[in-house]
């Protein structure tokens, strides 16, 4: 435990060094050569979820696809590891590199160590900390979704069907992802307008179902009146519904669930009139990701964030979108 946390406190010292050569130095990232056909790196903090897997099918895809090269890293949830994977695909010589980090902060010395290779990178699905590393300067642009906007709407629709009034717990994601810290920051901000919507509880699950289900067994025990969850995914709130059912609670009725990212399974959950609603996260990454990076190439101005439209899904369209979800 010890050992853990010196290791990311020089990891956090060395982060801030170096964007303060990466500021006196280069103000923009490396250039990307033109050329037919790129080798790639794409660096995933782990693998074990569905969106996970859909994410790199698609990456994977869209390479095959263009002729292109992949080299994929799973960093098996570990920060430390996942710089390693980042330092490992630098010393392969890869072209470019697609990096989804797994920590806001502690992700920061593999971007610098990109960039002082002269290796471009273009951060997928997830963001790190603006003061720290910027786009356009260190490296090329983030491709993700508005996360504040995926809590904000969530929110609201919790807020819409409990009338104002409910008593919530809240499923964190990863600490420090800036998934996690958005999804928050969006609904927090949301409900704190509406003074009958009641923060009990908050606690992280990291994004993973059983953990998603053991934080809701404990949480009811203290908070047993709770009437409404959101989890900041579908695989929490999957493991939330079946903390409830074990205790002889209803979601959907007796408990009001509301989630982000919209797989399958949660859209089924919707039809089922367990889960309220879910924001999509979409994974599918592949063609905006590699179309991004030949506009660079290219020499074109590349935006600071490439939004991804996200839906939202609930009881109207659930059954609609359920053949093509993930």
């Amino acid at each position: 435990m010890l050992r853990r946390a010196f290791f990311r406190c020089v990891a956090s010292v060395g982060a801030l060094a170096m964007v303060g050569l990466g500021s006196a130095g280069a103000q923009e990232p490396p250039r990307l050569r033109p050329k037919e056909h790129y080798t790639v790196g794409f660096s995933q903090p782990g693998s074990a979820s569905p969106w996970r897997r859909a994410q790199l099918d698609s990456i994977r895809a869209e390479a095959i696809k263009r002729g292109d090269q992949l080299i994929y890293t799973d960093a098996g949830g570990s920060a430390d590891k996942q710089v390693a994977d980042v330092n490992a695909l630098i010393a392969q010589g890869v072209d470019l590199i697609f990096l989804a980090p797994r920590d806001e902060k502690l992700l920061i010395p593999a971007v610098m160590a990109a960039k002082s290779a002269g290796i471009p990178v273009i951060l997928l699905d997830r963001t790190v900390n603006p003061s720290l590393a910027q786009a356009g300067r260190d490296y090329v642009t983030f491709i993700g979704s508005d996360f504040v906007e995926q809590g904000r709407r969530t929110a609201e629709a919790l807020t819409k069907a409990t009338n104002g009034n409910a008593r919530i717990v809240q499923l964190e994601g990863l600490p420090g992802s800036s998934p996690a810290n958005g999804r928050r920051k969006g609904f927090e901000d949301f409900i704190q307008a509406h003074r009958d919507m009641t923060l009990v509880a908050s606690q992280p699950a990291d994004f993973e179902r059983a953990k998603g289900q053991q934080v809701t067994e404990a949480l009811l025990r203290v908070h047993p009146d709770a009437s409404a969850i959101f989890a900041h995914n579908d695989e929490m709130a999957i493991g939330a519904m079946t903390a409830l059912e074990a205790v002889g609670r209803t979601p959907g009725k007796d408990v009001i669930v509301v989630s982000v990212d919209g797989t399958r399974t949660a859209l089924q959950a919707i039809i089922d009139g367990k889960l309220l609603a879910t924001v999509e996260t979409n994974p599918r990454f592949g063609p905006v990701a590699f179309a991004t990076m030949a506009r660079y190439a290219r020499g074109e101005p590349i935006e600071p964030w490439v939004v991804i439209t996200d839906r939202f899904f609930d009881k109207t369209n659930a059954a609609q979108f359920l053949d093509s979800a993930y």
